[in-house]
């Protein structure tokens, strides 16, 4: 016989794209929890999925595409709800019609309340019985902001978008209590221009951020990206103050020369985001600067190419996102000449990858043999030793400043922020973590 939670409907949520996009699925998550629905571990398990979709490049257009496509071939009597920026640029797409509901990002706010009434879903379920006994992660993303001023000329989230507008923080206070209440050690505040949080209520990142370390006890906050202009002092002063501000920062730098950066339309050069790299530094002890790079943006000739790459080289970022540039509809740079051939593009991305992996090796090789707190988010468990009474599976958790960190052999305590000592693993990318007391 089946319990209360097993007989509830099931929905599972697809997420592509950014930070936001999870926080967003995240939310809606809780919302249908408490509506009587459970959270189904695959699709094919699911009466309803539900789609979050990216359209910030064109090949994340094109997995939008084949992700929705997929779902239908993989669970054909599901209910199937899309939203997100794919399918608000493109609406009338022909990919759109495996769905049964569309719903824009305008939309996003009210989606479970439209997709049940819409949809007309129901259920008998109490919420208490559709509640995840667990947390599989320690982390939550909290959407903050949507919405930017700036229209930067390759940008296309402007438009998907629209303009700026903050979450209440007395909202966003709330959620994170729940949140912090039922296990969640750390939080990600996450805006499409996050550092424009409050611009339209009369507040500001810095103030959301006092008032969260002054009302909750979440051990961790930390952000998501954030544009290098909205960096100010006191932001700076308020990191190196609190240290439950986690030390990473993710700062778009999108091109080392300054002639892209003005075709760009960004508000910043080179030498700026020199001088604040060096001033965060400075002040925040480990910081860890991760970037965004397009490559090949039109009229990136190959003199502007080599200037970019030396000044990207030199700024030691500890992790680059690199993008090949893709032309998007309605974006100015769509209509630019000078158009960098596609092969082209490719040749420069894996160049640029390549450093970016070796600066990541570089940053990680630092912390050999350094103490540092990790929080235990996930346990893969892996084949038992009888012999021995040992399992071969491993815990999964994050630095303070994002260094990702395995414990082998010995398991961690899930859920915990545990002093380590950290040494590279042989194959690169983690750190290898034993009990600091040990």
């Amino acid at each position: 016989m089946k319990t209360e939670s097993e007989a509830a409907p099931g929905v599972f949520l697809y997420t592509l794209g950014c930070r936001l996009n999870e926080a967003e699925s995240a939310q809606w998550g809780r919302e249908f929890q408490r509506g009587g629905w459970r959270l189904s571990p695959t699709p094919e398990q699911a009466s309803l999925l539900v789609l979050n979709s990216c359209a910030v490049t064109a090949e994340a257009a094109r997995k939008s595409r084949r992700l929705l496509r997929r779902a239908r071939r993989g669970n054909p009597h599901s209910r199937i709800v899309v939203t997100g920026c794919y399918a608000t640029l493109e609406p009338s797409a022909t990919a759109l019609e495996e769905a049964d509901l569309v719903l824009s990002n305008a939309q996003k706010d009210q989606l479970v309340q439209q997709v049940l009434e819409k949809l007309d879903l129901e259920t008998s379920a109490s919420p208490a019985a559709c509640a995840s006994p667990t947390l599989k992660r320690r982390r939550a993303f909290i959407k903050v902001q949507d919405g930017c001023r700036h229209r930067c000329t390759f940008c296309t989230v402007t438009v998907a978008r629209g303009e700026e507008r903050s979450r209440p923080a007395e909202a966003i206070l709330r959620e994170v209590l729940e949140l912090s209440s039922t296990g969640t050690r750390e939080i990600v505040l996450s805006g499409v221009h996050l550092g424009a949080y409050g611009s339209d209520l009369g507040l500001c990142l810095e103030q959301l951020l006092r008032l969260l370390l002054n009302e909750t006890g979440v051990p961790r906050i930390r952000l998501g990206s954030l544009e290098p202009w909205e960096l100010r002092p006191r932001l700076l002063e308020l990191f190196a103050a609190e240290r439950r501000l986690m030390p990473h920062l993710h700062l778009p730098l999108q091109s080392g020369s300054d002639a892209l950066l003005k075709r760009m339309a960004r508000r910043g050069r080179s030498t700026a985001f020199a001088a604040l790299l060096a001033r965060a530094r400075d002040c925040v002890p480990d910081l860890a600067v991760s970037t965004d790079i397009i490559v090949g943006f039109p009229g990136e000739s190959a003199a502007r190419w080599q200037e970019s790459l030396r000044f990207i080289e030199r700024m030691d970022f500890s992790g680059i996102h690199v993008f090949p540039y893709s032309p998007r509809p309605d974006t100015p740079a769509a209509g630019f000449g000078e158009q960098v051939p596609a092969d082209e593009r490719k040749a420069r991305c894996r160049w640029l990858l390549a450093l970016a992996a070796r600066r990541r090796e570089d940053f990680i090789a630092r912390h050999q043999d350094r103490v540092l707190p990790v929080l235990w988010e996930q346990r893969r468990e892996g084949k038992t030793d009888k012999s021995l009474g040992e399992s071969s599976g491993e815990s999964l958790g994050y630095t303070p400043n994002y260094l990702p960190v395995r414990a082998r052999g010995w398991r961690a305590p899930l859920g915990e922020i545990q002093e380590v000592r950290l040494a590279a693993a042989p194959e690169g990318g983690f750190l290898l973590a034993t009990p600091a007391a040990a």
